[in-house]
């Protein structure tokens, strides 16, 4: 085939305006009548969810919301997460979308740490979830309202003192009122707050401006191939609470004016890999972006899907951890399509990728700089390393062609510490060759002489655990909190199937005894306040932790332990 790469680096553009606001972008497709949004329970056309995204940005001024004020998105993937994120760019605030995975204490970190003044919260089925949410009203000062999304039960405790869905926003056929006009923002205004979590510290928060999403467009449009089509239909399991479903999925398809499916796939709260092949038949799915432990899950389970279902995949992109061989030959083979890799981080997503129908996928590597985005391979003094010689991947705010790059994120929340050390030598705004101008994203690769980057891990602590970033602290944190845990360090443990497990290697307090029953209760521990991903799969009881002359656990003496272990198990 034919590389395009230099031609596509060469050739492109950015062309970013002024003022530029993500709500209105996703919208402008509401005056063709017919063209469908969201598939879900229903069908949502885009002129119908522009009338109840107005509906909704009216309702948030009615509860105070202003200009630059948090907003929480604490719902699954359904029409009303996007209503609510389109309402919260109409009036200017900042959308903060968090997973139905989080315990109590982490919602409350991120609810406190941000300000937030509302919380829309599902409440189907959830009422305890509700009610956990609007008692964090008295911890979380700043938060004034919390929405119920869905019909709670009358017997739940808050049931009269949250602000329901329907009585906030009136049915879109009552026209009665007409909706206020949008407030217009620059394209480097903060849109959405995202956490990620860190190996050290408290969890940051990511401010995403509203030109991200046109800084994400390149990579999108060429791990989909050629997104959009005419017919293209997009769907993906990944939650739109995180970055990969909502920067490369929800709001990149909106922004094209073509139809997203609202199903995670998952049944009894677990991915189910028959489902998501109903789904992508019923729904005639052509793009689709899932992460590899969905694709090895699919795999083992229909290993000759076309035989069983109507498939029209002609584009796939995959991220969160290496797709590995297997599953790259098992893509082309039985699914009919080549899977495009990708590599990003919630601060500057879609940078670093493959587009097989412009250069060769080569299996197991990340890709190539996706075009409109500078990215080189770093040494420990900024110096670009040659072919073959692991660095830092990093990327600059400025495009090779001398152009301000809009997909980075402003800063993180509150932490201009963590914003400076994010760009070493200077802060953000250095738009000059010196090492300010550099994002480090403290991920590790090299590239080959043909420019393809080949991931070898995390330069800090940071891991995957079945397609989910793991940072450690948080877990240690919530196992030190339990009268049994003197002392905890969390390293990712091989696993054939998911790639990483959580292991944690714990020093118990005295008076403590190992034992299986108090396995089990550390595990539920941290299940029930932090999400499900973060509790460990294997606890390890030690009566020491390696530690440095200074104090600091030395997580990387387990993580060979682990490494070791596993090359030594047959």
């Amino acid at each position: 085939m034919t590389d395009r790469h230099a031609q596509l680096m060469r050739d492109f553009r950015w062309n970013v305006p002024e003022h530029f606001n993500i709500a209105a972008a996703c919208l402008r497709w509401a005056d063709d009548a017919g063209r469908v949004a969201i598939v879900a329970d229903e069908t949502w056309t885009y002129r119908r969810l522009r009338d109840a995204a107005d509906r909704v940005a009216g309702g948030l001024r009615d509860l105070g919301v202003e200009r630059g004020d948090r907003v929480a998105i604490v719902l699954p993937q359904c029409a009303e997460t996007a209503i609510v994120h389109l309402a919260v760019q109409r009036v200017g605030a900042i959308a903060m979308p968090l997973s139905l995975l989080f315990g109590p204490e982490a919602l409350e970190y991120r609810l406190q740490d941000s300000g937030a003044v509302v919380a829309f919260v599902a409440a189907a089925g959830l009422a305890p979830f509700v009610d956990a949410v609007h008692g964090m009203t008295t911890t979380c000062p700043a938060l004034r309202h919390v929405v119920a999304v869905g019909t709670m039960p009358s017997d739940a405790s808050t049931v009269d003192a949250v602000t329901h869905w329907d009585a906030l926003v009136p049915r879109v056929a009552d026209q009665s009122s007409a909706p206020a006009a949008p407030v217009e923002t620059r394209a480097g205004d903060a849109a959405i707050l995202i956490y990620t979590s860190g190996t050290t510290g408290a969890p940051k928060g990511a401010l995403i401006p509203q030109s991200a999403l046109l800084g994400n467009l390149s990579g999108f449009c060429l791990s989909q191939n050629g997104f959009p089509h005419d017919d293209d239909v997009f769907w993906s399991p990944a939650d739109w609470a995180w970055t990969g479903g909502l920067m490369d999925a929800l709001l990149p398809t909106l922004y094209f004016g073509r139809p997203i499916v609202a199903d995670d796939a998952r049944r009894d709260g677990r991915f189910d890999p028959i489902a998501a092949f109903e789904l992508l038949a019923r729904h005639r799915v052509t793009n689709a972006f899932v992460f590899p432990t969905a694709l090895k899950m699919m795999m083992k389970a229909v290993p000759r899907p076309r035989e069983r279902y109507d498939l029209r995949l002609r584009g796939l992109m995959s991220a969160g951890e290496a797709v590995g061989t297997a599953v790259f030959d098992w893509c082309c083979d039985e699914l009919g399509v080549t899977v495009n890799e990708m590599f990003g981080q919630t601060e500057i997503n879609y940078i670093v990728g493959n587009s097989h129908e412009h250069w060769p996928a080569r299996p197991g590597s990340i890709g190539r700089p996706y075009p409109g985005h500078r990215v080189a391979v770093l040494d420990d003094d900024g110096r670009v390393c040659a072919p073959g010689v692991t660095g830092d991947i990093a990327a600059h705010r400025i495009d090779p062609h001398g152009d301000r790059d809009p997909v980075f994120f402003v800063e993180y929340w509150n932490n201009p510490q963590a914003t400076a050390a994010k760009f070493p030598g200077g802060g953000p705004d250095v738009d000059d060759d010196g090492a300010g101008g550099w994002c480090r994203t403290g991920d590790l690769a090299y590239a080959d002489e043909e420019g393809n980057l080949w991931y070898q891990g995390r330069a800090d602590d940071m891991f995957k655990a079945a397609g989910y970033r793991i940072g450690p602290s948080e877990i240690e944190n919530c196992l030190v909190r339990h009268e049994a845990v003197a002392n905890a360090a969390v390293v990712p443990s091989p696993d054939v199937e998911r790639g990483n497990v959580i292991k944690a290697f714990v020093v118990l307090s005295a008076g403590f005894a190992a034992s299986d029953a108090l396995v089990a209760a550390l595990k539920l521990h941290v299940r029930e306040r932090l999400a499900p991903y973060e509790t460990p799969r294997d606890i390890e009881f030690v009566d020491a932790l390696p530690m440095t002359t200074t104090g600091k656990v030395q997580r990387a003496v387990l993580r060979d332990r682990e490494a070791s272990r596993a090359r030594e198990t047959p």
